[in-house]
């Protein structure tokens, strides 16, 4: 009996093998079917470096490292010290200017009213050069009669040539004064586009001035902060950077020959190496528009002689559900598959 159980042995062990092989083969290959899987994926997140827009010396910072912050709290104080005095200097000279405005504005007035005297006078000459011009008639007529002597006629005459001069002199000083009014109305206009200009000019300087003050533009967690009180910064230059860590997202770098059946929507499962018992859930948010070669600061150049074809990566990224309570941070390594049985329409 032992002999035939040793001679049986290794057909028991081929038996046993195979059936491995057949069992594994046939998982493998269902799983194949069914997941798409790379472990070239990584957590990221929109951050966002923290600059000033203007150059300065730093009085105070009033966040720490890796300190959570919300849109608009107060990052950075600059020294403003030469704002305020550029936003007073700009003031002053938008009041300088609006008294002129506001001094012309009278001279305007005042120039209607000797205007409007001026044309009381015109019409007064003329009513006199008019009753003089019949006085003379009438002389004339007595004239022809006999009953006037001629010394009266030239005095009348000449009475209503004087009448007819003050006329031409009333209607050119009307004249003058409404040249006068002409030239205050553009003095006018002048002056209000210098207003305009030094109302830009002081809200260029309160904005300088509010710029002294860094706020965060998103919510954020305080990263690679750089910044100390009583340095100098220049504009542009980096201080910190918000990392938003609630919104973060998986981008997972699959090969060319993976994408055929997947699509926008299906699930993914997610594992962080950081975390390995954490099971971490996503949807395909969408798909990069070109390989990452593609994007490299040196292009790939493949016309040329020696060439050797190497499967392109293509970034897909992964929307991660309930990012906020993961406690996942940029730059982590993760394991994605993809459940290509999940379509689309799973998505809630």
């Amino acid at each position: 009996m032992a002999s035939v159980a040793r001679k049986r042995l290794p057909l028991i062990i081929a038996v046993v093998v195979g059936l491995a092989l057949i069992i594994g083969g046939t998982v493998w290959w269902v799983g194949k079917q069914r997941w798409e899987k790379t472990d070239n994926a990584f957590v990221e997140a929109d951050s966002v470096m923290v600059s000033p827009r203007i150059s300065g010396q730093v009085v105070e910072v009033l966040v720490r490292d890796n300190q959570h912050v919300e849109a608009g709290d107060i990052l950075v104080r600059l020294d403003d010290s030469d704002a305020r005095a550029a936003l007073a200097e700009a003031e002053a000279d938008l009041a300088a200017l609006r008294a002129a405005v506001g001094n012309v504005d009278a001279q305007v007035e005042q120039q209607r009213a000797a205007i409007a005297a001026r044309a009381a006078s015109v019409e007064q000459s003329r009513t006199q050069a008019n009753l003089a011009q019949k006085q003379v008639e009438r002389y004339d007529r007595l004239a022809q009669q006999g009953w006037v002597s001629g010394q009266r006629i030239d005095a009348e005459h000449a009475q209503a040539d004087t009448a007819r001069s003050s006329v031409r002199q009333a209607q050119a000083a009307l004249t003058a004064e409404q040249r006068t009014l002409g030239v205050l109305t553009s003095s006018r206009a002048q002056s209000s586009a210098a207003v305009q200009k030094a109302e830009a000019a002081v809200e260029k300087a309160r904005l300088t001035l509010e710029r002294t003050v860094i706020r965060a533009p998103i919510a954020g967690t305080v990263g690679a902060r750089g910044v100390r009180p009583g340095q100098v910064v220049q504009a542009g230059s980096q201080m910190m950077t918000l990392v938003p860590v609630q919104d973060v997202y998986v981008v997972a770098n699959f090969k060319e020959t993976q994408l055929a059946r997947m699509q926008l929507g299906q699930s993914v499962s997610i594992k962080a190496d950081a975390f390995p018992d954490l099971k971490i859930t996503g949807r395909i948010d969408s798909f990069a528009p070109a390989t990452g070669s593609e994007f490299a600061l040196i292009p790939v150049e493949n016309a040329t002689g020696n060439f050797t074809k190497v499967t392109q990566r293509v970034p897909v990224r992964i929307a991660v559900e309930n990012a906020p309570s993961l406690n996942l941070r940029p730059g982590l390594s993760v394991h994605v598959a993809v459940d290509l049985k999940s379509t689309p329409a799973d998505r809630s």
